[in-house]
Protein backbone atom coordinates (compact mmCIF):
# COMPACT_ATOMS: atom_id res chain seq x y z
CA UNK A 1 0.00 0.00 0.00
CA UNK A 2 1.47 3.79 -0.89
CA UNK A 3 2.77 5.42 2.25
CA UNK A 4 -0.07 8.31 3.75
CA UNK A 5 2.77 10.91 2.55
CA UNK A 6 4.66 11.16 -0.10
CA UNK A 7 6.86 13.81 -1.77
CA UNK A 8 6.96 14.20 -6.03
CA UNK A 9 10.61 14.97 -6.71
CA UNK A 10 9.77 16.17 -9.98
CA UNK A 11 9.80 19.72 -9.67
CA UNK A 12 12.14 20.00 -6.29
CA UNK A 13 13.78 22.92 -6.11
CA UNK A 14 16.41 22.23 -3.48
CA UNK A 15 15.13 24.54 -0.90
CA UNK A 16 15.44 22.68 2.14
CA UNK A 17 12.10 24.19 2.99
CA UNK A 18 10.91 20.80 3.97
CA UNK A 19 13.72 19.49 6.29
CA UNK A 20 13.96 23.30 8.15
CA UNK A 21 10.62 22.41 9.04
CA UNK A 22 10.41 18.74 10.01
CA UNK A 23 10.86 18.25 13.52
CA UNK A 24 12.65 14.46 13.05
CA UNK A 25 13.96 15.03 9.87
CA UNK A 26 12.51 12.55 8.08
CA UNK A 27 13.38 14.02 4.76
CA UNK A 28 16.19 12.87 2.77
CA UNK A 29 18.09 14.34 -0.35
CA UNK A 30 19.51 12.53 -3.19
CA UNK A 31 19.79 13.30 -6.35
CA UNK A 32 19.12 16.64 -5.70
CA UNK A 33 15.64 15.79 -4.65
CA UNK A 34 13.69 15.59 -1.30
CA UNK A 35 12.10 12.36 -0.57
CA UNK A 36 10.07 11.31 2.51
CA UNK A 37 11.67 8.43 4.98
CA UNK A 38 8.64 6.17 5.79
CA UNK A 39 10.61 4.72 8.71
CA UNK A 40 11.38 7.87 10.41
CA UNK A 41 8.66 10.05 9.50
CA UNK A 42 5.68 10.53 12.12
CA UNK A 43 3.18 12.35 9.75
CA UNK A 44 3.04 15.85 11.64
CA UNK A 45 2.22 17.32 8.09
CA UNK A 46 4.77 20.01 8.27
CA UNK A 47 6.31 19.28 4.89
CA UNK A 48 3.11 18.85 3.37
CA UNK A 49 1.91 22.60 4.51
CA UNK A 50 5.49 24.48 4.19
CA UNK A 51 6.29 23.19 0.74
CA UNK A 52 6.55 26.41 -1.53
CA UNK A 53 5.85 23.98 -4.71
CA UNK A 54 3.57 21.48 -3.52
CA UNK A 55 4.88 18.47 -3.86
CA UNK A 56 3.99 16.46 -0.71
CA UNK A 57 1.35 14.55 -1.73
CA UNK A 58 -1.63 12.84 0.81
CA UNK A 59 -2.55 9.31 -0.35
CA UNK A 60 -6.33 9.97 -1.50
CA UNK A 61 -8.54 7.63 -0.41
CA UNK A 62 -11.69 9.15 -2.15
CA UNK A 63 -12.45 6.18 -4.26
CA UNK A 64 -12.04 3.27 -2.10
CA UNK A 65 -14.60 5.20 0.45
CA UNK A 66 -17.10 5.47 -2.96
CA UNK A 67 -16.67 1.36 -3.22
CA UNK A 68 -17.37 0.88 0.65
CA UNK A 69 -20.89 3.43 0.02
CA UNK A 70 -21.43 1.05 -3.06
CA UNK A 71 -21.05 -2.31 -2.10
CA UNK A 72 -21.34 -1.85 1.90
CA UNK A 73 -24.84 -2.59 3.78
CA UNK A 74 -23.91 -0.02 6.44
CA UNK A 75 -21.37 2.90 6.51
CA UNK A 76 -20.97 4.94 9.45
CA UNK A 77 -18.87 8.50 9.42
CA UNK A 78 -17.13 8.98 12.52
CA UNK A 79 -17.10 12.40 11.97
CA UNK A 80 -13.94 14.56 13.99
CA UNK A 81 -15.04 17.30 16.76
CA UNK A 82 -12.63 19.66 15.24
CA UNK A 83 -15.56 20.01 11.92
CA UNK A 84 -17.31 22.80 14.12
CA UNK A 85 -13.83 24.61 13.41
CA UNK A 86 -13.25 23.95 9.99
CA UNK A 87 -17.12 24.10 8.83
CA UNK A 88 -18.57 26.75 11.88
CA UNK A 89 -21.53 27.92 9.81
CA UNK A 90 -22.62 23.99 10.31
CA UNK A 91 -23.78 21.73 12.78
CA UNK A 92 -24.06 17.66 13.01
CA UNK A 93 -27.06 17.78 11.52
CA UNK A 94 -26.11 19.87 8.40
CA UNK A 95 -23.18 17.02 8.41
CA UNK A 96 -25.35 14.02 8.71
CA UNK A 97 -27.37 15.55 5.66
CA UNK A 98 -24.71 16.54 3.88
CA UNK A 99 -23.10 13.40 4.02
CA UNK A 100 -25.83 10.93 3.28
CA UNK A 101 -26.17 13.00 0.15
CA UNK A 102 -23.18 10.60 -0.51
CA UNK A 103 -24.26 7.66 0.44
CA UNK A 104 -23.50 7.06 3.98
CA UNK A 105 -25.80 5.59 6.17
CA UNK A 106 -25.13 8.21 8.89
CA UNK A 107 -22.57 10.17 10.68
CA UNK A 108 -21.79 10.17 14.29
CA UNK A 109 -19.11 12.20 16.26
CA UNK A 110 -15.51 10.94 17.52
CA UNK A 111 -16.38 12.59 20.68
CA UNK A 112 -17.97 9.87 21.61
CA UNK A 113 -15.37 7.70 21.20
CA UNK A 114 -13.08 10.52 23.01
CA UNK A 115 -15.61 9.92 25.99
CA UNK A 116 -15.22 6.87 26.52
CA UNK A 117 -11.29 7.28 26.31
CA UNK A 118 -11.07 10.56 29.21
CA UNK A 119 -12.80 7.84 31.15
CA UNK A 120 -10.44 5.40 31.01
CA UNK A 121 -8.19 8.04 31.69
CA UNK A 122 -9.53 8.84 34.41
CA UNK A 123 -9.27 5.30 35.86
CA UNK A 124 -5.33 5.47 35.10
CA UNK A 125 -4.78 8.04 37.77
CA UNK A 126 -6.25 6.26 40.32
CA UNK A 127 -3.81 3.06 39.77
CA UNK A 128 -0.15 3.03 40.44
CA UNK A 129 1.29 4.79 37.80
CA UNK A 130 4.02 7.58 37.44
CA UNK A 131 3.86 9.57 34.22
CA UNK A 132 0.97 8.85 31.90
CA UNK A 133 1.06 10.27 28.14
CA UNK A 134 -2.55 10.69 26.10
CA UNK A 135 -2.55 8.39 23.15
CA UNK A 136 -5.26 10.13 21.16
CA UNK A 137 -2.52 11.48 18.72
CA UNK A 138 -1.27 9.05 16.04
CA UNK A 139 1.58 11.53 15.34
CA UNK A 140 2.73 11.57 18.95
CA UNK A 141 2.34 7.73 19.43
CA UNK A 142 4.53 7.17 16.37
CA UNK A 143 6.70 9.35 17.54
CA UNK A 144 7.38 7.51 20.86
CA UNK A 145 7.24 4.03 18.96
CA UNK A 146 9.58 4.92 16.69
CA UNK A 147 11.87 7.55 18.37
CA UNK A 148 11.63 7.56 22.10
CA UNK A 149 10.83 3.80 23.10
CA UNK A 150 12.05 4.29 26.50
CA UNK A 151 8.55 6.35 27.18
CA UNK A 152 6.61 3.52 25.85
CA UNK A 153 5.45 1.96 29.34
CA UNK A 154 4.30 5.93 29.68
CA UNK A 155 1.90 5.78 26.81
CA UNK A 156 -1.84 4.97 28.01
CA UNK A 157 -2.79 1.66 27.26
CA UNK A 158 -5.77 2.81 25.50
CA UNK A 159 -7.33 2.95 21.84
CA UNK A 160 -7.46 6.80 20.42
CA UNK A 161 -10.61 8.48 20.21
CA UNK A 162 -11.18 7.26 16.22
CA UNK A 163 -10.34 3.83 17.03
CA UNK A 164 -12.35 3.63 20.33
CA UNK A 165 -15.52 5.06 18.37
CA UNK A 166 -14.89 3.02 15.22
CA UNK A 167 -14.88 -0.28 17.78
CA UNK A 168 -18.05 1.47 19.59
CA UNK A 169 -20.25 1.78 16.11
CA UNK A 170 -18.91 -2.15 15.39
CA UNK A 171 -20.52 -3.18 18.90
CA UNK A 172 -23.85 -1.33 18.44
CA UNK A 173 -24.69 -1.61 14.33
CA UNK A 174 -23.07 -5.04 13.82
CA UNK A 175 -19.15 -6.19 13.09
CA UNK A 176 -19.82 -5.84 9.24
CA UNK A 177 -20.52 -2.22 9.34
CA UNK A 178 -18.08 0.02 7.71
CA UNK A 179 -16.17 2.94 9.74
CA UNK A 180 -14.89 6.07 7.58
CA UNK A 181 -13.61 8.36 10.03
CA UNK A 182 -13.56 12.16 8.50
CA UNK A 183 -11.10 14.62 9.97
CA UNK A 184 -7.79 17.17 9.80
CA UNK A 185 -4.98 14.85 10.31
CA UNK A 186 -2.78 12.80 8.16
CA UNK A 187 -1.40 10.13 10.33
CA UNK A 188 -4.97 8.93 10.67
CA UNK A 189 -4.41 7.24 7.30
CA UNK A 190 -1.66 5.22 8.93
CA UNK A 191 -3.30 4.41 12.01
CA UNK A 192 -6.59 2.95 10.08
CA UNK A 193 -4.23 1.28 7.96
CA UNK A 194 -3.25 -0.85 10.99
CA UNK A 195 -6.46 -0.82 12.54
CA UNK A 196 -8.46 -2.00 9.67
CA UNK A 197 -11.44 -3.95 11.84
CA UNK A 198 -12.10 -0.95 14.08
CA UNK A 199 -12.02 2.17 11.05
CA UNK A 200 -12.18 0.73 7.56
CA UNK A 201 -11.05 4.08 5.93
CA UNK A 202 -10.12 7.82 6.54
CA UNK A 203 -10.58 11.00 4.28
CA UNK A 204 -9.48 14.37 5.02
CA UNK A 205 -11.68 17.96 5.21
CA UNK A 206 -9.92 18.46 2.17
CA UNK A 207 -10.75 15.18 0.51
CA UNK A 208 -14.50 15.15 1.83
CA UNK A 209 -14.59 18.88 0.11
CA UNK A 210 -13.26 17.80 -3.41
CA UNK A 211 -15.87 14.72 -3.34
CA UNK A 212 -18.49 17.46 -2.76
CA UNK A 213 -17.75 19.60 -5.76
CA UNK A 214 -17.22 16.81 -7.48
CA UNK A 215 -20.55 15.66 -6.96
CA UNK A 216 -22.20 18.97 -7.33
CA UNK A 217 -23.50 18.84 -3.52
CA UNK A 218 -23.28 22.22 -1.34
CA UNK A 219 -22.70 21.68 2.40
CA UNK A 220 -25.53 22.52 4.53
CA UNK A 221 -25.41 25.36 6.71
CA UNK A 222 -27.84 26.67 9.61
CA UNK A 223 -27.29 29.86 12.07
CA UNK A 224 -29.12 28.11 15.11
CA UNK A 225 -27.00 25.40 15.60
CA UNK A 226 -28.30 22.49 16.91
CA UNK A 227 -26.61 22.40 20.76
CA UNK A 228 -26.85 19.76 23.66
CA UNK A 229 -25.53 19.41 26.79
CA UNK A 230 -24.38 15.48 26.83
CA UNK A 231 -21.20 16.47 24.46
CA UNK A 232 -18.26 17.64 26.70
CA UNK A 233 -15.82 15.22 25.16
CA UNK A 234 -16.20 17.89 21.71
CA UNK A 235 -13.41 20.01 23.50
CA UNK A 236 -10.89 17.33 22.66
CA UNK A 237 -9.70 19.19 19.64
CA UNK A 238 -8.61 22.36 21.83
CA UNK A 239 -5.58 22.90 23.41
CA UNK A 240 -6.46 21.08 26.95
CA UNK A 241 -9.25 19.97 25.73
CA UNK A 242 -8.44 16.47 26.80
CA UNK A 243 -7.86 17.78 30.80
CA UNK A 244 -11.17 19.98 30.46
CA UNK A 245 -13.45 16.95 29.81
CA UNK A 246 -11.66 14.74 32.84
CA UNK A 247 -12.43 14.35 36.47
CA UNK A 248 -8.17 14.77 37.38
CA UNK A 249 -9.05 13.78 41.04
CA UNK A 250 -5.93 12.38 41.76
CA UNK A 251 -4.22 15.51 43.50
CA UNK A 252 -0.77 13.90 43.91
CA UNK A 253 -0.59 14.53 39.56
CA UNK A 254 0.30 17.44 37.99
CA UNK A 255 -1.60 17.81 34.70
CA UNK A 256 0.07 19.69 31.72
CA UNK A 257 -0.53 20.35 28.18
CA UNK A 258 2.08 19.57 25.76
CA UNK A 259 1.58 20.44 21.82
CA UNK A 260 3.65 20.83 18.81
CA UNK A 261 6.17 18.45 18.23
CA UNK A 262 9.39 20.20 19.24
CA UNK A 263 7.90 20.93 23.09
CA UNK A 264 6.80 16.97 22.88
CA UNK A 265 10.61 15.80 21.70
CA UNK A 266 12.12 17.88 24.78
CA UNK A 267 9.00 16.68 27.14
CA UNK A 268 10.11 13.24 26.32
CA UNK A 269 13.67 13.67 26.89
CA UNK A 270 12.81 14.91 30.50
CA UNK A 271 10.75 12.06 30.93
CA UNK A 272 13.78 9.48 29.84
CA UNK A 273 16.22 11.64 32.05
CA UNK A 274 13.63 11.45 35.17
CA UNK A 275 13.18 14.60 35.10
CA UNK A 276 9.51 14.21 34.76
CA UNK A 277 7.15 12.42 37.92
CA UNK A 278 3.85 12.08 38.70
CA UNK A 279 1.86 13.85 35.75
CA UNK A 280 -0.90 12.60 33.25
CA UNK A 281 0.37 15.26 29.96
CA UNK A 282 -1.87 15.78 27.54
CA UNK A 283 0.33 15.72 24.16
CA UNK A 284 -0.68 16.55 20.48
CA UNK A 285 1.53 17.09 17.23
CA UNK A 286 -0.03 20.27 16.32
CA UNK A 287 0.17 23.54 18.29
CA UNK A 288 -3.08 24.27 19.39
CA UNK A 289 -4.11 20.68 19.21
CA UNK A 290 -5.99 19.29 16.31
CA UNK A 291 -7.56 22.56 15.67
CA UNK A 292 -4.35 23.40 13.95
CA UNK A 293 -4.18 19.93 11.99
CA UNK A 294 -2.40 20.13 8.95
CA UNK A 295 -5.86 19.76 6.83
CA UNK A 296 -6.91 22.60 8.79
CA UNK A 297 -3.83 24.89 8.12
CA UNK A 298 -5.32 25.13 4.43
CA UNK A 299 -7.97 27.65 6.26
CA UNK A 300 -5.67 30.24 7.18
CA UNK A 301 -7.59 30.60 10.22
CA UNK A 302 -5.65 31.02 13.64
CA UNK A 303 -5.39 28.46 16.33
CA UNK A 304 -7.65 31.02 18.04
CA UNK A 305 -10.56 31.35 15.79
CA UNK A 306 -10.37 27.76 15.45
CA UNK A 307 -10.92 27.05 19.49
CA UNK A 308 -13.52 28.72 19.08
CA UNK A 309 -16.33 27.44 17.53
CA UNK A 310 -15.37 24.43 19.37
CA UNK A 311 -15.70 25.86 22.90
CA UNK A 312 -19.13 27.05 21.95
CA UNK A 313 -20.34 23.93 20.03
CA UNK A 314 -19.45 21.89 23.40
CA UNK A 315 -21.81 21.03 26.30
CA UNK A 316 -21.24 20.46 29.88
CA UNK A 317 -22.04 16.64 30.27
CA UNK A 318 -20.63 13.84 29.20
CA UNK A 319 -22.01 11.72 25.86
CA UNK A 320 -23.96 8.57 27.19
CA UNK A 321 -24.54 7.08 23.85
CA UNK A 322 -22.12 4.34 23.80
CA UNK A 323 -21.48 0.79 24.60
CA UNK A 324 -17.81 0.15 24.68
CA UNK A 325 -15.91 -0.02 27.77
CA UNK A 326 -12.24 -0.12 28.94
CA UNK A 327 -11.75 -3.29 28.83
CA UNK A 328 -13.26 -3.05 24.90
CA UNK A 329 -10.34 -0.45 24.49
CA UNK A 330 -7.05 -1.21 25.85
CA UNK A 331 -4.38 -1.24 24.15
CA UNK A 332 -0.69 -2.49 24.62
CA UNK A 333 1.71 -0.27 22.27
CA UNK A 334 5.26 -1.52 20.87
CA UNK A 335 8.23 -0.31 19.52
CA UNK A 336 7.84 0.41 15.82
CA UNK A 337 11.27 0.83 13.54
CA UNK A 338 9.67 0.91 10.30
CA UNK A 339 9.84 -1.99 7.51
CA UNK A 340 13.76 -0.38 6.95
CA UNK A 341 15.29 0.02 9.97
CA UNK A 342 18.06 2.39 10.02
CA UNK A 343 21.72 1.23 10.40
CA UNK A 344 23.84 1.97 13.89
CA UNK A 345 24.05 5.33 14.35
CA UNK A 346 27.50 7.40 13.22
CA UNK A 347 30.22 7.08 15.80
CA UNK A 348 31.95 10.34 17.02
CA UNK A 349 35.00 9.89 14.89
CA UNK A 350 33.17 9.04 11.88
CA UNK A 351 31.19 12.27 12.99
CA UNK A 352 34.61 14.43 13.50
CA UNK A 353 35.83 13.39 10.27
CA UNK A 354 32.78 14.52 8.22
CA UNK A 355 32.61 17.57 10.40
CA UNK A 356 36.52 17.57 8.78
CA UNK A 357 35.45 17.48 5.33
CA UNK A 358 32.39 19.75 5.72
CA UNK A 359 35.16 22.79 6.70
CA UNK A 360 33.73 22.38 10.43
CA UNK A 361 36.71 20.83 12.10
CA UNK A 362 36.98 23.93 14.14
CA UNK A 363 34.26 24.33 16.66
CA UNK A 364 34.43 28.56 16.21
CA UNK A 365 33.09 27.18 11.96
CA UNK A 366 30.14 25.44 13.40
CA UNK A 367 27.61 28.53 12.55
CA UNK A 368 24.82 25.81 13.71
CA UNK A 369 22.56 28.27 11.61
CA UNK A 370 20.05 25.86 10.36
CA UNK A 371 19.96 26.79 7.21
CA UNK A 372 20.73 23.02 6.01
CA UNK A 373 17.56 22.10 8.29
CA UNK A 374 19.35 20.36 10.63
CA UNK A 375 19.78 21.58 14.10
CA UNK A 376 23.76 21.79 14.85
CA UNK A 377 26.27 20.58 12.19
CA UNK A 378 27.25 17.51 14.05
CA UNK A 379 23.37 16.51 13.30
CA UNK A 380 24.29 17.15 9.74
CA UNK A 381 27.23 15.51 9.73
CA UNK A 382 25.20 12.30 10.76
CA UNK A 383 22.78 12.30 8.24
CA UNK A 384 25.14 12.66 5.81
CA UNK A 385 27.08 9.55 7.08
CA UNK A 386 23.35 7.89 7.03
CA UNK A 387 23.02 9.05 3.34
CA UNK A 388 20.17 11.43 3.79
CA UNK A 389 21.71 14.54 3.46
CA UNK A 390 24.94 16.23 1.28
CA UNK A 391 27.26 18.33 2.17
CA UNK A 392 26.63 21.09 -0.52
CA UNK A 393 23.27 21.71 1.86
CA UNK A 394 25.74 23.78 4.13
CA UNK A 395 24.61 27.52 2.68
CA UNK A 396 27.89 28.92 4.33
CA UNK A 397 30.02 26.20 3.13
CA UNK A 398 29.21 26.92 -0.28
CA UNK A 399 29.33 30.61 0.26
CA UNK A 400 33.37 30.00 1.97
CA UNK A 401 34.05 27.32 -0.84
CA UNK A 402 32.61 30.45 -3.98
CA UNK A 403 34.85 32.90 -1.61
CA UNK A 404 37.96 30.74 -2.02
CA UNK A 405 37.51 29.57 -5.42
CA UNK A 406 36.90 33.42 -6.60
CA UNK A 407 39.95 34.68 -4.55
CA UNK A 408 42.07 31.39 -5.88
CA UNK A 409 41.10 32.48 -9.39
CA UNK A 410 41.34 36.49 -9.04
CA UNK A 411 45.14 35.98 -7.16
CA UNK A 412 46.09 33.47 -9.04
CA UNK A 413 45.09 34.32 -12.81
CA UNK A 414 48.15 35.55 -15.15
CA UNK A 415 45.66 38.77 -16.21
CA UNK A 416 45.07 42.03 -14.38
CA UNK A 417 41.47 41.72 -12.77
CA UNK A 418 39.64 44.84 -11.57
CA UNK A 419 36.32 45.06 -10.18
CA UNK A 420 34.82 48.72 -9.85
CA UNK A 421 31.37 49.92 -8.55
CA UNK A 422 29.20 52.60 -10.30
CA UNK A 423 31.23 55.74 -9.40
CA UNK A 424 34.66 54.05 -11.21
CA UNK A 425 35.82 53.20 -8.00
CA UNK A 426 37.90 49.94 -7.37
CA UNK A 427 36.36 47.24 -5.14
CA UNK A 428 38.45 44.52 -6.21
CA UNK A 429 41.65 44.05 -7.93
CA UNK A 430 44.73 41.38 -8.04
CA UNK A 431 48.57 41.41 -7.75
CA UNK A 432 49.17 41.33 -11.52
CA UNK A 433 46.98 44.71 -11.96
CA UNK A 434 48.79 46.38 -9.51
CA UNK A 435 52.11 45.44 -11.36
CA UNK A 436 50.60 46.72 -14.27
CA UNK A 437 49.66 50.13 -13.21
CA UNK A 438 53.00 50.27 -10.70
CA UNK A 439 51.43 49.60 -7.17
CA UNK A 440 52.62 48.26 -4.07
CA UNK A 441 49.83 45.90 -3.95
CA UNK A 442 45.79 45.76 -3.79
CA UNK A 443 45.36 47.52 -0.64
CA UNK A 444 47.03 50.49 -2.11
CA UNK A 445 44.40 50.74 -4.65
CA UNK A 446 41.10 49.35 -3.62
CA UNK A 447 38.55 52.00 -2.62
CA UNK A 448 40.64 54.96 -4.67
CA UNK A 449 38.96 56.08 -8.38
CA UNK A 450 40.35 54.36 -11.37
CA UNK A 451 40.78 57.80 -13.06
CA UNK A 452 43.65 57.80 -10.82
CA UNK A 453 45.25 55.33 -13.19
CA UNK A 454 44.09 54.86 -16.33
CA UNK A 455 42.15 56.88 -19.03
CA UNK A 456 38.60 56.46 -17.37
CA UNK A 457 36.30 57.24 -20.86
CA UNK A 458 36.41 53.48 -21.65
CA UNK A 459 35.12 52.83 -18.63
CA UNK A 460 32.38 55.39 -18.93
CA UNK A 461 31.42 54.11 -22.07
CA UNK A 462 31.13 50.36 -20.38
CA UNK A 463 28.54 51.73 -17.84
CA UNK A 464 26.45 52.91 -20.31
CA UNK A 465 26.12 49.27 -22.14
CA UNK A 466 29.22 49.36 -24.70
CA UNK A 467 31.16 46.77 -24.22
CA UNK A 468 35.05 46.65 -25.48
CA UNK A 469 37.26 43.51 -26.17
CA UNK A 470 40.70 43.04 -26.84
CA UNK A 471 41.44 46.62 -26.95
CA UNK A 472 45.16 46.89 -27.05
CA UNK A 473 46.83 50.33 -26.06
CA UNK A 474 49.74 51.56 -24.89
CA UNK A 475 49.94 52.77 -21.48
CA UNK A 476 52.23 55.88 -21.80
CA UNK A 477 52.61 56.21 -17.99
CA UNK A 478 53.77 52.99 -17.33
CA UNK A 479 55.52 52.33 -20.51
CA UNK A 480 53.42 49.12 -20.92
CA UNK A 481 51.21 47.61 -24.11
CA UNK A 482 47.83 46.10 -22.80
CA UNK A 483 44.92 43.92 -24.15
CA UNK A 484 42.42 45.16 -22.17
CA UNK A 485 38.14 44.22 -22.17
CA UNK A 486 35.69 45.99 -20.08
CA UNK A 487 32.18 44.27 -19.17
CA UNK A 488 29.40 45.81 -17.49
CA UNK A 489 27.54 43.60 -15.46
CA UNK A 490 23.92 45.10 -15.44
CA UNK A 491 22.70 42.74 -12.27
CA UNK A 492 25.11 43.90 -9.73
CA UNK A 493 25.93 47.35 -11.58
CA UNK A 494 29.58 46.74 -11.35
CA UNK A 495 32.41 46.75 -14.16
CA UNK A 496 34.42 43.90 -14.58
CA UNK A 497 38.27 44.88 -16.41
CA UNK A 498 40.23 42.54 -17.82
CA UNK A 499 43.87 43.56 -18.86
CA UNK A 500 46.74 41.55 -20.10
CA UNK A 501 50.22 42.60 -20.08
CA UNK A 502 51.08 41.99 -23.70
CA UNK A 503 54.75 44.61 -23.43
CA UNK A 504 56.94 41.76 -23.84
CA UNK A 505 55.29 40.25 -26.54
CA UNK A 506 55.15 43.73 -28.33
CA UNK A 507 58.63 44.08 -27.85
CA UNK A 508 59.06 41.05 -29.50
CA UNK A 509 57.02 41.78 -31.97
CA UNK A 510 58.70 45.20 -32.64
CA UNK A 511 62.58 43.68 -32.07
CA UNK A 512 61.13 40.88 -34.99
CA UNK A 513 60.12 43.59 -37.00
CA UNK A 514 63.34 45.41 -36.50
CA UNK A 515 65.27 41.91 -37.49
CA UNK A 516 63.39 41.52 -40.92
CA UNK A 517 64.11 44.91 -41.74
CA UNK A 518 67.55 44.97 -41.07
CA UNK A 519 67.66 41.49 -42.83
CA UNK A 520 66.35 43.14 -45.74
CA UNK A 521 68.87 46.02 -45.87
CA UNK A 522 70.83 43.89 -45.66
CA UNK A 523 70.06 41.69 -48.53
CA UNK A 524 69.21 44.34 -50.82
CA UNK A 525 72.86 45.73 -49.62
CA UNK A 526 74.27 42.43 -50.83
CA UNK A 527 72.31 42.32 -54.27
CA UNK A 528 73.34 45.38 -54.67
CA UNK A 529 77.04 45.11 -54.44
CA UNK A 530 76.45 41.49 -56.59
CA UNK A 531 74.95 43.05 -59.61
CA UNK A 532 77.36 45.97 -59.51
CA UNK A 533 80.21 43.41 -59.73
CA UNK A 534 78.36 41.44 -62.48
CA UNK A 535 77.87 44.84 -63.94
CA UNK A 536 81.68 45.44 -63.87
CA UNK A 537 82.56 41.76 -65.02
CA UNK A 538 80.12 42.12 -67.72
CA UNK A 539 81.74 45.52 -68.49
CA UNK A 540 85.16 43.81 -68.77
CA UNK A 541 84.02 40.52 -70.47
CA UNK A 542 82.67 42.79 -73.31
CA UNK A 543 85.58 45.06 -73.58
CA UNK A 544 87.98 41.51 -73.67
CA UNK A 545 85.16 40.09 -76.33
CA UNK A 546 85.61 43.22 -78.50
CA UNK A 547 89.21 43.27 -77.97
CA UNK A 548 89.27 39.14 -79.07
CA UNK A 549 87.01 39.82 -81.98
CA UNK A 550 89.28 42.92 -83.58
CA UNK A 551 92.21 40.79 -83.35
CA UNK A 552 90.68 37.96 -84.80
CA UNK A 553 89.48 39.77 -87.67
CA UNK A 554 93.12 41.09 -87.70
CA UNK A 555 94.67 37.78 -87.78
CA UNK A 556 91.88 36.41 -90.88
CA UNK A 557 93.11 39.76 -92.75
CA UNK A 558 96.50 39.08 -92.32
CA UNK A 559 96.26 35.01 -93.42
CA UNK A 560 93.99 35.86 -96.46
CA UNK A 561 96.49 38.06 -97.84
CA UNK A 562 99.25 36.15 -97.50
CA UNK A 563 97.45 33.09 -99.60
CA UNK A 564 96.70 35.83 -102.39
Amino acid sequence: MQYCLTSNTSDCRNCYKCIRHCPIKAISFRDDKAEIIAEDCILCGKCYNVCPQHLKEIRNDTEKVRRLVKYSEKVIVSLAPSFISRYPDSDLTCMRNTLQKLGFTDVEETAIGATIVKKAYDDMLEEDRDVIISSCCHSINMLIKRHHPACLPYLADVLSPMLAHGKDIKLRYGEDTKVVFIGPCIAKKDESDKNRKLVDAVLTFRELDEWLKAENISLETTENKEQTEKSKARLFPTNGGILKTMECRNRDFDYLVCDGVKNAIQTLKDIEEGKIHHCFIEMSACQGSCVNGPLMAEREQSIMTGTIPVNRFAGSEDFDCFTAERKDINCIYTEDTGDDAAGAAPTPEEISEMLKKMGKENPSARLNCGCCGYDSCEAKAAAILKGSARIEMCLPYLMEMAASLSNQIVEHSPSGLMVLDSDLNIRLVNRPMCRIVNADGPEALTGTSVTALLDPFDYLDALQGDRVYMKKEYLQEYGKFVENSVVYDEKFNILVCVMQDVTEREQAAQEKQELIEKTLRITDTVIEHNMKTVHEIASLLGETAAETKAALLSLKDTVGSREE
